[in-house]
């Protein structure tokens, strides 16, 4: 043993308590990202959209767009409304949606100007539209879900 160790009172190093304390906080995060959905990702995230779990999405993709499915329930409550909203045909409680979605990035399938329209998936308690959005294709009949302001897409099973 060092000289400069810390001693517990009772004459032992405290290293054996350091060890467990480290060990501690790594179970708890690792726990607090499991509950999370097992990817551990960071709580302040935009990315809320669980990874295909179910048995109908489960690593498939969508022949047409070359996107992995998701499906609907398995999206956060909120693309679930919103979806729904897009379906009633609104109204929508945000200026820009209904927009016409340019497909700039080319991450959905080539159509022409106005094929495809945006609709915000409101963040819970943000008071801006954040980067979770619901894009349809072929008048409202295909839907696309982005977590990510049109980084990534996942075409949506309804």
């Amino acid at each position: 043993m060092g000289v400069n160790e810390p001693r517990h009172p009772s004459g032992r190093t405290n290293l054996g308590w350091i060890v467990a304390a480290v060990l501690g906080v790594v179970v708890l995060i690792m726990g607090v990202g499991l509950l999370r959905g097992g990817d551990g990702a960071d709580p302040s995230s935009t990315s809320t959209i669980p990874r295909a779990t179910t048995a109908t999405s489960a690593g498939r993709t969508d022949p047409e767009s070359g996107l992995r499915w998701v499906d609907l329930g398995a999206l956060p409550s909120q693309a679930q409304d919103t979806v729904r909203l897009i379906e009633r045909g609104g109204p929508y409680p945000y200026s820009k949606d209904g927009a016409v979605f340019g497909n700039r990035e080319r991450l959905l399938p080539d159509h022409a100007r106005g094929y495809y329209r945006e609709y915000t998936v409101p963040p819970p308690g943000a008071s801006t539209r954040g980067a979770r959005r619901i894009v349809t294709g072929d008048d409202d009949r295909q839907f696309f879900y982005t977590d990510d302001h049109y980084r990534t897409f996942r075409r949506v099973r309804v």
